[in-house]
């Protein structure tokens, strides 16, 4: 009797082992709905907005049911403050310590939030990026997905300070400008701010160039949107890719930019910042 049911206990596991596989497998079609802080972009939701990053006090205690509201992408400005969390990233100076620049100290630490009319968060490695999307049950998209994403931005034109691409640096303008202000800087799929304002983190690492590329052909790209891929270089830290362009890329901008420049993971700079996906 006990070996029979011992073959019956481990026929039925056998059994059950589809089912999980399935139940862990990623989507195998496109989404239909995301969270309202995001938008569907083939079988990820792309955060809608550049992020800004927010430190949250009393994270796994007092301040737990916040954590939930971000982690399902329903926080808002007031909900944050009305926590006492801070957003980072916004000042001259970078000030997310303790969360290192090479990700250390950041978990249950900072927390990437996609939210409009807000100043995005920048002077940030690829390592805390990463790591504030992670503690938001997000990642960094693919290089491949965030060209999915951007596919309906438009090229770098004017910029007319108000509704264009925040592609060109105006004296006495508020750079970069605050997540979604510009009306017209907008994807087929509904994502903001994707070309211009800062260049975003993507996860692809590669070997690092260390030569400036030019542009894509003109039958690619007409406007020249910078590609600086080209003259790897075998020492030292890897390459991360920067996409979009900054509000000081000009024409450089575009859904195709993509710079790889001496970019390193642990680069800062007051045009970098990201956006993350889930």
């Amino acid at each position: 009797m006990r070996t029979r049911l011992k073959a019956i206990t481990i026929a039925a596991a056998l059994m059950a082992l589809p089912n999980a596989a399935a139940a862990a497998a990623p989507p195998s079609g496109p989404l239909k709905s995301c969270p309202a802080d995001a938008v569907v972009s083939g079988t990820v939701c792309m955060d809608k907005y550049e992020a800004s990053v927010w430190r949250v006090p009393n994270s796994t205690t007092t301040n737990k049911g916040l954590v939930v509201k971000i982690q399902q992408g329903s926080a808002t400005v007031g909900n944050l403050t009305a926590g006492g969390a801070t957003e980072l990233g916004i000042a001259p100076v970078a000030d997310y310590e303790p969360c290192a620049n090479n990700g250390e100290n950041c978990v249950d630490d900072v927390y990437a939030v996609s939210l409009p009319g807000v100043t995005p968060s920048t002077l940030i490695t690829w390592f805390q990026a990463q790591q504030a999307c992670a503690n938001a049950r997000k990642r960094l998209p693919t290089n491949a997905e965030w060209q999915a994403a951007v596919a309906g931005s438009p090229d770098p034109g004017p910029d007319n300070g108000t509704t264009d691409c925040n592609t060109t640096f105006q004296s006495g303008a508020e750079d970069p400008t605050p997540t979604g202000s510009r009306a017209g800087c907008v994807s087929a799929r509904g994502a903001f701010d994707m070309v211009g304002n800062l260049q975003e983190w993507v996860a692809d690492w590669l070997p690092r160039s260390t030569s400036l590329s030019g542009a894509w052909g003109s039958v690619v790209s007409p406007t020249g949107d910078l590609q600086t891929v080209g003259g790897a270089a075998t020492t030292g830290e890897p390459g991360a890719l920067l996409r979009g362009g900054s509000f000081l890329s000009q024409a450089l901008a575009g859904p195709l930019a993509i710079n790889g420049y001496n970019v390193t993971p642990s680069t800062v700079g007051f045009g970098i910042g990201f956006r993350c996906t889930r």
